[in-house]
Order: structure tokens, then sequence, then C-alpha cells
């Protein structure tokens, strides 16, 4: 199963197919980065700009068996030349909303890369129906793979030393892919609001070092940065800024309470599923428009959306202060996780049948 796209909810395809090549690709630098040591895949690489020669020679370099696309990865060119090579393609964990331009009229060279598809797997049942008003009818719905992706985070050891010695016995923040935004609302209560007995863990998304420094030098509080914890104490520390990247979704695991960035200002929300599937209560920023989960965590009363700082501190405090309501909401982020696995089972059997 050579692809050129393989999402990272396949963690036993490897094991399958021992005799295929896996070849990982993305797009956008954050992901290359995390990704590009992984031993899900023979290869991990850059997939080139979507041009019409691009794809000619990427193709000519891969010859793929099954090209797999992710959620929004639609990429024409690419498409249409392996439609042409009579390739294989899926396309899994699709989110469509109507005002996106494969619904156009305007939209038809869009559209009509969707027909390189054999099967489109969709999040819902109403991008189904968006694919089904423009006659395209392979579509199944299966459901988001990152359940199944996060819900498998439970199965590892999720142990970090460094993490444990921070938060000792004391309540743990963890502000996730946080944006200058975010960390703007996080410092101002940090320095202002917090109790002197809870610990504050900062990812930023950007970990370029003259943001670190300005993201530590504002804060009033001892804080540690990952790159110095050899160097420095960690244990007396109220903040610890996480100046790497790779590690976030196994710090989750020490969250008692998590921020996720991205949706206060307009650089889109990352992932909720991941703190989540740990039992975390969630606070988020207010455009979240485009993201389900986050809608059906928000009804469900796991997650919680703040537009400015009196927000933010009011529920955080509610969090830290009253343990019952703190606990049920995370309580019912898990459950929501449990409850929505399985995608990735309605692939293979659809692929089984296929070979």
């Amino acid at each position: 199963m050579s692809t050129n796209k393989v999402s990272r909810s396949f963690p036993k395809s490897k094991k399958q197919y021992p005799n295929h090549k896996v070849i990982l690709s993305f797009f956008s630098p954050s992901g290359y980065e995390i990704r590009k040591h992984t031993p899900l895949a023979d290869c991990v690489v850059y997939l080139p700009l979507d041009s019409k020669s691009n794809a000619h020679r990427f193709l000519d370099l891969v010859h793929p068996e099954l090209t797999v696309f992710v959620k929004y990865d639609i990429w024409p060119n690419v498409l249409k030349e392996l439609k042409r090579r009579q390739g294989r393609a899926i396309l899994i964990s699709a989110l469509f909303r109507k005002e996106q331009i494969f619904f156009k009229s305007y939209g038809t060279f869009m559209k009509d890369a969707l027909f390189a598809f054999e099967h489109i797997f969709t999040q819902n049942v109403a991008s189904k129906q968006l694919l089904e008003s423009v006659n395209y009818n392979t579509v199944s719905v299966s459901g988001d793979t990152r359940f199944d992706r996060v819900a498998n985070q439970l199965e590892i050891d999720n142990t970090l030393n460094f993490i444990a010695e921070f938060k000792q016995d004391k309540l743990c923040f963890i502000a996730g892919s946080t944006w200058p935004e975010d960390e703007k609302l996080l410092v101002n209560y940090i320095n202002n609001e917090a109790a002197a007995d809870v610990k504050f863990i900062i990812a930023p998304h950007n970990i370029k070092p003259n943001q670190i420094a300005q993201l530590k030098n504002s804060l009033k509080v001892e804080t540690v940065l990952f790159s110095e914890k050899a160097n420095k104490t960690r244990s007396t520390a109220t903040v610890f800024i996480i100046d790497t990247i790779g590690i976030l979704t196994k710090i989750y695991n020490y969250a008692d309470i998590a921020y996720v960035g991205g949706a206060i200002g307009t650089t889109g929300l990352h992932n909720t599923l991941e703190p989540a599937v740990f039992g975390a209560p969630i606070i988020i920023g207010n455009h979240f428009d485009k993201f389900p989960e986050a809608k059906a965590m928000l009804d469900h009363e796991g997650l919680f959306s703040v537009s400015n700082q009196t927000q933010l501190n009011q529920i955080v405090n509610k969090l830290i202060q009253d343990e019952n309501f703190r606990k049920t909401a995370g309580a019912k982020n898990a459950l929501y996780i449990n409850k929505n696995k399985g995608a990735v089972s309605i692939i293979r059997l659809h692929l089984s049948k296929k070979s």
C-alpha cells in the first residue's frame, strides 16, 4: 500500500502490509517537522506545489498503488494525473460546507477533482449530502479518524518525568498550541488572578526564540523553559514553557484543565481532541464555526468558549475552585471521544473488499 499521503490514524499499516512501502507527505512545515522521523512511514517528504508538471514528476517517482488524502487536502492536478494513470485514491475524514468552491457554479475545476476518488469517507451526513448534490455518490459516513488516533494515545506510555517533577501534586493548567492573542489573556490571568498553588504549562505554536523570550519576560512569576530544564529547578516554578515540538500530546496527560489555542484570533482552532481523550475540560476562543468537534463538546458541556479576559478568568476560576464541576466536564469529553471511535475500521473494511 504505497501512498503519497497516509493518515496518522493508521498506525498498524506497517504491520499489516510489511512488504509495502508507505510514503507520508506534508505541505506545512509544522506537520513535517513533527512527523519527519515517524516509524509509521518508510519515507516522509514535502508534497510539491500542485502544478501539472509537479504532479507528473512526483507520481513518476512514487508510483502509488493507493493514495490516501485527508480531510481538506484535495489536490486537483495530482488527482487528475492519478485518474489518468488509473491510480486508486480515497479521501478520508472529509468535511464539506455548502459555501466551498466544489458546490459553486464556477467551481468546475475543483468539483471534477472529486471524481478522481474511488471513495470518499465523510465525517458527517451533511458532507455526504453535499457530495450527492453534485452527483458524487461513492461516499460513506465513517466519522473522523482523529478519534481513533487520539484514543490510541491511551494505549502507550505518556509518562514525562520532567513534567511530573514540575507538576508535583498541584493542579495543572495546560495551554497548547497558543498564539500571541491567546498568550495575552493567559499571561494576564497568571500575573493577576492565579492562585499560588496552581501550575501552568504553555506550549506555543510558534517557538521562535524571540517570541519565546517575549512570552517569558511578560510573566511575573518563576518560569522555566523546556530548553533550559536540565540546568534549572522545575519544582519551584509556576510556569513551564515548552519551546520544542512533538511532545504536546503526551503533556496533555497531565492536564487538570486544558486551553487549546487558535480560536481567539483567526489562525484556526488547534486539536481539541488531544486533551479531551485524557478527560480534561477544555477552554477555547470564540472562533470555531468550522470545527464540529468543538461544537459537540460545547453542547455536551465539556468545553467552554471565551471571547475576552473576563470570560476566561471566570471559567478558569470556576474550574479550579469546583472540583466536581471540573471532573464532570472532563469526563464528558472522554466519553465523547470513546463514542466517536471507529472510522478507521470502516475504511479498512472498504479497502479489504477492494484489494
